[in-house]
């Protein structure tokens, strides 16, 4: 056999031989870039993973502190419930009593009646009520400026004669309808929050025209005490009011104890 012809043959089984067992060699530029594809898929997978591992340990905490503050809201719900049941007891003991004003108080107070027609009082029970309207604008907790003289006299009589030895609890009430501007909204989102507004504010005004603040509570019953039925919007207006309720000497203020301030 000639040289040339043995020389294709091995060459030939040489080809056979590599193609059986895949001796091909890939190229070293390919090779690289399907490493470095491989690393930054791992890379990707191990981010992902830590991704997931912080969304879940995030979700957990967000979780708990969901709880936590869904334990507060409950726990502040009882206690507003508890302090709301001891204001009713007080509210329905003061309006059973009769009035412990004394009669020059008494008087004094109905002289200040007849001055103010927006201001009523009660010589029974020795209630005072405001119409919101001659204390306060249209969704506002802000006393108006004209209502100043008329807090001032209240204050005067509360601090003269035997009418210096009693309390006074500041009740605020709304009607019916339910907050709605939205720059009223901001201050106080609920008839709740403006009816305790306004009866807060009245005890500032008061403090400040003379009556110690130890002898004075605030409470707000929102739409719940209504005076007359809320059809229309005169009997709203009655319905918008604060009220002052003249408390005996021994007379506890939810909870609050005046023989602990005379030991």
């Amino acid at each position: 056999m000639p040289i040339s012809a043995r020389v294709s043959l091995f060459g030939l089984f040489g080809l056979l031989s590599c193609l059986q067992t895949n001796c091909y060699t890939v190229p070293s530029p390919m090779l690289r870039q399907s490493q470095l594809q491989a690393q930054q898929l791992y890379a990707q997978n191990k981010s992902l993973q830590l991704q997931a591992q912080q969304s879940e340990q995030k979700a957990f905490r967000l979780g708990s502190e969901l709880d936590i503050a869904n334990r507060r809201i409950h726990n502040l719900n009882a206690e507003r419930s508890q302090l709301k049941e001891r204001y009713i007891n007080l509210f329905n003991h003061a309006k059973n009593q009769g009035s412990p004003l004394s009669g020059d108080a008494t008087r004094r107070f109905e002289e200040l009646a007849r001055k103010y027609p927006h201001f009523e009082f009660d010589p029974q029970t020795g209630v005072s009520k405001f119409h919101s309207d001659i204390l306060f604008s249209s969704g506002s907790a802000d006393i108006k400026s004209s209502a100043h003289p008329v807090l001032r006299e209240f204050a005067k009589i509360m601090n003269a004669g035997d009418a210096k030895r009693l309390n006074i609890l500041v009740v605020g009430h709304t009607d019916d309808k339910p907050i709605s501007k939205r720059s009223t909204k901001s201050k106080h989102a609920t008839n709740w929050h403006l009816s305790t507004n306004r009866a807060d504010s009245v005890v500032v005004t008061l403090s400040k025209f003379g009556i110690k603040q130890r002898r004075m509570g605030a409470a707000g019953y929102s739409m719940h005490q209504p005076l007359v039925p809320n059809t229309n919007d005169q009997a709203r207006q009655r319905n918008r009011r604060v009220e002052i309720f003249v408390l005996a000497p021994d007379a506890v203020v939810a909870g609050w104890d005046p023989e602990m301030f005379r030991k």
